[in-house]
């Protein structure tokens, strides 16, 4: 809050920076239930998703894993995801011998697969970090998604898809990722569920045959 600026008055405004930026995700509505697709399809047969941020950005990659690995909406199974800005042994670790650079694409490499899907946040774009990620996710045959602030950015080149969020402040970019972070897991139990009818019918011929 700036100075002499009443509470109020940041709410306010926080609002309008919000539906701004509100706007963008609702335009990105076919990219982020084409998300929740390919993750409810590709989890269950075994892939895995990584996530990684620093700051809040790593508050929204926990977010969004612990979804997955808990659950959202409905009871499911649990789906393998793992927030790489949560292993802080192995961050402090990679810090202290390779430098700051690699502690998110030293762990990319080491946990990702071809076919699996990293989720690179990062507000403004530019963390060499995060950068750093998402060029060793892309290397190993990763699939590579993005929240960002306004774009294009170096991270949004950087990405297979982009969520780039078009608002005036971090914090309004990151209230739309949180909400971004909802609507893939909204998307991912819809497409659990439109599965349901057709694993059981399949049982049940293979039962009957």
């Amino acid at each position: 809050m700036s100075t002499g600026m009443s509470t109020r008055t940041w709410i306010d405004e926080h609002l309008a920076e919000v539906t701004t930026g509100m706007a963008v995700l609702a335009e990105h509505h076919e990219m982020v239930d084409r998300w929740g697709r390919r993750l409810a399809e590709d989890l269950c047969g075994g892939a895995r998703l990584l996530a990684v941020g620093n700051g809040g950005s790593a508050a929204e990659a926990q977010h969004l894993t612990a979804e997955l690995v808990g659950r959202f909406l409905a009871d499911r199974r649990p789906l393998s995801a793992i927030a790489l800005c949560a292993e802080t042994s192995s961050l402090t670790a990679i810090v202290n011998d390779y430098g700051a650079d690699e502690m998110f694409a030293r762990q990319v490499e080491a946990h990702g697969r071809p076919g699996d899907v990293l989720v690179v946040l990062s507000t403004s774009g530019r963390s060499p970090n995060v950068l750093r990620a998402a060029e060793r996710a892309q290397d190993l045959g990763l699939t590579v998604w993005g929240m960002t602030g306004p774009g294009p950015n170096p991270l949004t080149l950087r990405c297979d898809e982009s969520l780039a969020v078009t608002a005036p402040s971090t914090a309004a970019v990151q209230a739309v990722h949180l909400v971004a972070v909802h609507a893939v897991c909204a998307a991912v139990d819809a497409h659990l569920a439109a599965q349901a009818p057709a694993a059981m019918a399949g049982r049940q011929e293979r039962a009957s045959a």
